[in-house]
């Protein structure tokens, strides 16, 4: 067993005492299931010789205690073990979703959404199987097996070495060849999967703009591509998981034939009697269908790597900022932001250069530049999304010494590209304070000029916005999302190219009700547009990341306003 898989069993052993119970209701289903195929046979045997009805009641009895007991046993083992399975999933499912919010923006910069959809859903339900298909029944197929070779050995060693032979061919050797065969066809589905669902996103949220450039054809052929290749893996690690039950099968009706023709002598020489003779012949065959689960699962080994292994991957990616392990103090008024020789950037390089800015409490300032200049990347930074060198002071206190919750609480984010979920508009607005009441609501909306749309709505604040906000304009999305980060309430707010893909007169607009609605509280602002700028107590420009030097910031004094070209 691989060492993530180990890692995962790890995860879950909390549930440590409810599988241990999920063994043993297996192990007696299981148990129960031979012993009703031995106790038959004799049944069988003894019943032929016409005994008197009383001397075959025992057996009568216990076949029908066994026949009962393995279904009672076996709905127990399900139930049990399927509910140890899906709480530690879902305690699973919480630990990488956790993951994925400390990654993101900046650990997560170069993944795919439908990639990480499929690692989130479809591959930790797949780690479902790490317990149901793979340790589960290995370990109840070894105890029972263990019992029954004991009990054959019992009855004659030679038949008991036999089935023992028979029983690890099925339980290894068949999972071996069907790994030879289907090893790398298995480890390719998860990564396919993943692909496949990237692709189908990708369908999905750009109907439009591939229709309206003729791409549909293309794209439609490169999701056809990758489900070709996942169904081209899967038939392989189907071919194998055949073969390997194939042999499953005949390594069962080996142990018959083993111990027909081992039996046989020890009949003749009264070393065995024809009841027992009759026990040993049919027991294997029992035993042999408790087995035939192991190939199957073995063979999921691979895929089961390759889920554990994606997963993992997400787990263990570093912290793109660290959190002190004794942050400071909460920083307290007056809010006075301040950024001496900040560099910082991605992946691909520094992207903002030995930057100087100074926010005064209470100040609204502008930052311009084009795409591509650092203005979403000073924004991560201020909010401790993204590392950087250099000195960044709240209040004077040194963000890096804050924990990136407290930072956020502070400093809050309007960001360019908002995410509305396909809910409520309250339920909206509520991310930002989940104890908002219905007034709270309405009066964030009434600063956003937000709150007469939502009054003429039949639903008001129940209405749903659709998908990412497809029920509404482009400026009321822009609106909705200030009020969130208004309910919010952070004494330093960021504006990160709030009036994009606005027109002039709506962005001018959004520009006032920005001000009008922020007044009071510490801005800073990064835009693209030079225009409808004149309420703000400073504009900077930022060039490639850097800002030019040798400028102060004048707060509350439009008329003083400075320029920085």
């Amino acid at each position: 067993m691989s060492g993530d898989i180990r890692h995962v069993l790890r995860l879950g052993r909390t549930a440590r005492g409810r599988f241990t119970l999920a063994v043993l209701c297996g192990t007696a289903a299981t148990g129960a299931a031979v012993a009703l195929g031995g106790t038959s046979a004799w049944l069988i045997a003894r019943a032929a010789q016409h005994p008197p009805v009383l001397y075959l009641m025992v057996a009568i009895v216990a076949v029908r205690a066994f026949g009962l007991s393995r279904g009672v046993f076996r709905y127990a083992e399900r139930l049990i073990g399927h509910d140890t399975a899906l709480r530690v999933l879902g305690r699973l499912r919480v630990t990488v979703y956790q993951r994925l919010a400390a990654l993101a923006p900046a650990g997560l910069s170069t993944e795919r959404s439908g990639d990480l959809t499929a690692r989130l859903v479809t591959d930790i339900d797949s780690l479902a199987d790490v317990w149901l298909r793979l340790l589960l029944p290995y370990t109840v197929a070894g105890l029972v097996g263990a019992g029954t070779v004991a009990f054959t050995a019992w009855l004659l060693p030679t038949a008991g070495i036999a089935l023992a032979a028979t029983l690890l061919t099925v339980a290894l050797a068949s999972p071996l060849l069907a790994g030879r065969i289907s090893r790398h066809a298995e480890a390719r589905i998860a990564p396919l999967r993943g692909r496949l669902a990237t692709r189908t996103v990708d369908l999905l949220d750009a109907t439009a703009e591939l229709a309206a450039h003729n791409a549909t054809t293309a794209a439609l052929a490169d999701y056809a591509d990758t489900d070709r290749d996942l169904a081209r893996a899967e038939r392989r690690a189907a071919t194998g998981q055949g073969l390997a039950a194939a042999l499953a099968t005949l390594a069962g009706g080996a142990a018959v034939w083993a111990a027909v023709t081992l039996g046989t002598p020890a009949v003749r020489h009264g070393t065995l009697t024809g009841l027992l003779f009759a026990v040993l012949v049919l027991t294997p065959l029992a035993v042999h269908e408790a087995f035939a689960a192991l190939p199957p699962a073995a063979a999921q080994l691979p895929r089961l790597r390759g889920a554990t292994r994606r997963v993992l991957a997400i787990m263990r990616r570093p912290d793109p900022v660290t959190d002190p392990t004794d942050p400071a103090d909460d920083p307290t008024p007056p809010y006075h932001l301040r950024l001496r020789g900040v560099t910082a950037g991605w992946d691909r390089g520094d992207v903002l250069h030995d930057l100087d800015l100074d926010v005064p409490a209470g100040a609204r300032i502008a930052v311009t530049g084009p795409s591509g200049s650092g203005k979403s990347t000073l924004a991560a930074v201020l909010l401790r999304f993204c590392d950087h060198t250099g000195s960044i002071t709240l209040a004077g206190t040194e963000l890096s010494t804050l924990t990136g919750d407290t930072v956020r609480r502070h400093i809050g984010l309007c960001a360019q590209d908002v995410h509305l979920f396909d809910t409520t508009i309250a339920e909206n607005l509520r991310l930002a304070r989940p104890d908002a009441t219905d007034d709270d609501l309405h009066h964030a909306l009434t600063r956003a000029r937000l709150d007469e749309f939502v009054a003429g709505l039949p639903d008001g604040l129940d209405t749903f916005v659709g998908e990412h906000g497809s029920r509404l304009s482009g400026g009321q999305v822009q609106r909705l999302a200030l009020a969130r980060a208004l309910l919010a309430d952070p004494p330093v707010l960021v504006l990160d190219e709030p009036t994009e893909h606005l027109d002039e007169p709506t962005a001018a607009a959004l520009t006032r009700d920005l001000l009008a609605a922020t007044a009071g509280r510490t801005v800073l602002m990064l835009t693209h547009r030079r225009a409808d700028l004149d309420a703000f107590d400073t504009v900077y420009d930022l060039r490639s990341g850097r800002l030019v030097p040798g400028v102060s910031t004048t707060p509350h004094t439009h008329r003083d306003r400075t320029f920085v070209p």
